[in-house]
């Protein structure tokens, strides 16, 4: 439990935190499982924090519990984990001193916000990839969803060497608050499907979602990842890697862009 409260000290979505302050209360006090009724987003939201506490899908738990609202209820059953998780929740929302909104444009219904810290499991989930039953597998830097006609790029900003190897210290900074220079894996070609993919997405319509952190690990837990939203192709250059400027939909904020401008 003190791994997933330390995950949780990361949520800053004004929505997510809305949504468990209220939610979190009803289940603790009706122990309802199954007769709820939740839209997308919130069935969404709930399995990100469901993952959030067990780092697992239900069926990676061996089949303990049938629903999502039993293994949340489960985990929060004793009285002072309850507390201490609705405590955490109500402070990091009052702490909160931006602006989040909803990702627009993406095509399905979202559960991410724009500027707002997610770990890779929650953003897993909010993109379908993690299932409330299974959890994928999900290790490099980019993802393409083909059914969603989305590709996502986890960008981290400043790496060790002793946790990437030569082949992922790709070269990534924000050039302004609209435009991010991105370097593909090293092994995609300009002429492979991938490249073309990437340096075709204003043609085609396809959506490129960005999210950026700063280190690998922050305060002795892997770093969660700051949702930048939507990309447009700008230009690009190189092959093997490909050097790609996208032009954010929505202006980096300030403090991203302290962390990502070039050195």
């Amino acid at each position: 439990m003190a791994l997933a409260l330390g995950r949780l000290t990361f949520a800053n979505s004004r929505r997510w935190l809305k949504f468990l302050v209220g939610f979190l209360p009803k289940l603790k006090k009706q122990k309802v499982f199954y007769q709820q009724k939740f839209s997308t987003v919130e069935k969404t939201m709930m399995t990100m924090f469901h993952y959030t506490l067990w780092a697992k899908g239900l069926g990676d738990l061996g089949g303990r519990f049938k629903t999502i609202e039993e293994a949340i209820y489960w985990a929060l059953e004793a009285d002072l984990i309850y507390e201490e998780v609705m405590d955490v929740l109500h402070y990091q929302f009052v702490r909160i001193d931006f602006l989040d909104k909803p990702v627009e444009g993406i095509g399905f219904e979202c559960a991410l916000d724009l500027y707002c810290a997610y770990t890779l499991d929650q953003i897993l989930v909010a993109l379908g990839r993690h299932t409330e039953n299974k959890k994928s597998h999900f290790q490099e830097g980019v993802l393409y969803l083909q059914e969603k006609n989305l590709d996502v790029f986890f960008v981290t900003l400043n790496k060790s060497e002793k946790d990437y190897s030569p082949s992922t210290m790709y070269h990534d900074y924000s050039i302004n608050e609209e435009l991010f220079h991105w370097q593909s894996q090293g092994r995609t070609t300009v002429e492979s499907p991938t490249g073309q993919r990437y340096i075709n997405q204003r043609k085609t319509g396809g959506n490129v979602l960005f999210f950026v952190r700063e280190y690998k690990t922050e305060d002795n837990l892997t770093a969660p990842y700051i949702c930048l939203g939507l990309a447009d192709y700008q230009s690009h250059y190189g092959s093997a890697p490909i050097n790609i400027v996208w032009k954010m939909r929505q202006p980096m904020p300030g403090f991203v862009m302290q962390k990502a401008a070039k050195v």
